[in-house]
């Protein structure tokens, strides 16, 4: 997935910021523990597409953050 376009997404419904996670084809938002697919490098940033993250996921991807500042809240 391109960097730049990365850079600019966020999520739709808390506007924070995404991981991608290569190997899944999806961008996480841990926030709100869902996840985004992505398909033909293309984001579907509609939350009704979008599956909840298992609670190993969230804790796995939230691994290194400082808190909500990443999130727009802080």
């Amino acid at each position: 997935m391109d960097k730049q376009l990365l850079a600019l997404l966020v999520c739709p419904l808390c506007q924070g910021k995404l991981k991608y996670v290569r190997e899944a084809f999806e961008l996480h938002c841990l926030y709100d523990g869902l996840a985004y697919p992505v398909s033909d490098d293309i984001p579907v940033m509609l939350p009704e597409e979008a599956r909840a993250l298992s609670v190993d996921e969230k804790l796995s991807g939230a691994a290194g953050r400082t808190g909500d500042a990443e999130h727009g809240r802080g």
